[in-house]
């Protein structure tokens, strides 16, 4: 339980201060421009009721943000288009924040609902994914500059965004926030997995299977894990490192790959099957 409250504590720390300030954002924006019927309300009342909208959209992005993109990785099939995840996140923060809001204005507010008013709710709501898409465009303009100022200071085409081996034997796996770096050795990787904008490396550490979120795409690390022959890429979001494959299984028509010390098996998509199956049988 520790291990996963940990995980999920790493997964949104990097977008708390957003979802705060976008939450007080729309506390403002209701505070002082009114846009629904609040006047039988007290000033004091009318504060904390309004608080209390600017915690729906909070808790809203927290579960949206943190939850579905891990659960829609898992449940989409390898064959859908790569943004799916973040889309459906965006429509589900969209609409939940909307039936949150209308049943807050009709059963705590006292608030009748009528077309006007839901239109001035779904616009209001329509805010937070708009502002959360923007920060995230923002964030990786901002990675490509330090990588553009890397560049020009080495004068090397290097990219900071990949892995990058810093030695002939250990692999170093690079995060937006370089605090979270990786290293370790080819042997020790077990499997890396696209995670909405973040990458999750599956790692040996003393004999258990450990994870950790890095904010980096799948392809930067499998670009440069090229010039490494034993990972593979098995579907669109997952590379595997062969060497730690048990077996290659068929269940209901799909292939999976069974990894040492993970209990979940992982898809293998068509696209990529004859050339795990290569893998596998040349070990």
């Amino acid at each position: 339980m520790e291990t996963k409250m940990h995980f999920w504590l790493q997964h949104i720390k990097s977008d708390i201060k957003m979802f705060l300030w976008i939450s007080l954002s729309v506390f403002l924006f209701i505070l002082f421009f009114q846009p629904f019927p609040l006047q039988l309300i007290d000033f004091n009342n009318r504060l904390l009721f309004v608080a209390g909208m600017g915690g729906i959209i909070f808790l809203m992005l927290v579960l949206t943000r943190s939850f579905f993109p891990r659960v829609a990785t898992q449940s989409i099939s390898a064959d859908d288009p790569p943004r799916i995840s973040g889309i459906l996140a965006a429509i589900i923060l969209l609409t939940f924040s909307s039936l949150a809001f209308a049943f807050y204005l009709r059963y705590v507010g006292l608030v009748e609902i009528t077309f006007h008013l839901m239109f001035k709710v779904v616009f209001i709501c329509l805010v937070p994914p708009v502002a959360m898409r923007l920060c995230d465009v923002f964030r990786d303009l901002k990675l490509e500059n330090e990588e553009m100022k890397v560049r020009l200071e080495s004068g090397k085409q290097i990219n900071i965004k990949h892995i990058t081996p810093i030695s002939p034997k250990a692999i170093e796996f690079i995060s937006e926030n370089s605090t979270e770096n990786l290293i370790l050795l080819p042997e020790e990787v077990a499997f890396i997995k696209s995670a909405d904008n973040y990458v999750e490396v599956a790692f040996y550490q003393d004999d258990q299977l450990r994870k950790q979120l890095l904010r980096n795409t799948l392809k930067n690390i499998e670009d440069q894990l090229q010039v490494l022959p034993d990972f593979i890429r098995c579907h669109r979001g997952c590379i595997v490192n062969i060497r730690r494959v048990e077996k290659l299984e068929l269940k209901n028509q799909s292939n999976f790959l069974i990894i040492s010390g993970h209990e979940e098996p992982i898809p293998v998509s068509r696209q990529y099957f004859l050339k795990v199956k290569e893998g596998v049988l040349g070990l």
